[in-house]
């Protein structure tokens, strides 16, 4: 019974494993002119991401019109650029994640009179399922069999990695526990020593007052 827990808890842990690492987010959202939408994505450290992105033509049949233009930047947290374009309808980025953060995505409409508003359709893969598979069977000319293997093995591989991620995050965390108890324990330490002191004067105090009043 135990063991059949213990492989359920395995079996959880690992599809949690992999839906944080396979992330795809993709969204729609209106933008107006002269206003910027940025997005986030926490990414790990080495991770391959991939963006797609076009500006919508409600209007089918007919081209864009010229107002319909974004500037794309993306940057990590640490203000690193991996993508810009400007004045583009349509573009894509893909790189490895050098370092581990939120990275923005940010898409800004140039000031037009009259104002104009945009519908962008942006998709951002990342971990496993960013990788292009195609090319990687095309490259390689491996059998289906093999590009799922090799699907398989790279996604125990990232389940691996991000179970070691998590546990490092884990004792980040039992020491930031540790550190705040401690913290709270010498708080409330001094807390019941002023109190203490504060009692010990009022009894002084009135002590003093009644002696002085002769009433003791």
């Amino acid at each position: 019974m135990g063991t059949r827990i213990q492989r359920q808890s395995l079996f959880l842990i690992l599809v949690a494993g992999f839906l944080l690492l396979v992330r795809v987010e993709s969204i729609r959202f209106d933008l107006e002119s002269s206003h910027t939408k940025c997005i986030s994505e926490d990414i790990k450290t080495n991770a391959m991401t991939v963006g797609k992105y076009h500006i919508v033509n409600l209007n089918e049949g007919q081209p864009l019109p010229d107002s319909h233009k974004v500037t794309v930047r993306v940057r990590s947290a640490y203000g690193n650029n991996y993508h810009y374009s400007d004045h583009v309808s349509e573009g894509m980025f893909s790189f490895h994640a050098p370092e581990e953060g939120d990275y923005r995505a940010c898409f800004f409409a140039s000031d037009h009179k009259p104002s104009t508003t945009m519908t962008v359709d942006f998709e951002w893969k990342s971990g496993v399922i960013a990788k292009d598979w195609t090319n990687v069977a095309k490259k390689g000319s491996i059998e289906l069999m093999e590009i799922e293997l090799k699907k398989m093995f790279d996604t125990v591989q990232s389940i691996h990695d991000e179970m070691f991620y998590l546990r490092e995050r884990e004792g980040e965390m039992q020491l930031l526990n540790r550190s705040t108890n401690s913290k709270m324990g010498w708080l409330s330490f001094l807390s019941l020593v002023v109190c203490l002191s504060v009692a010990g004067l009022q009894l002084w105090h009135l002590k003093s007052f009644f002696e002085k009043k002769k009433l003791i």
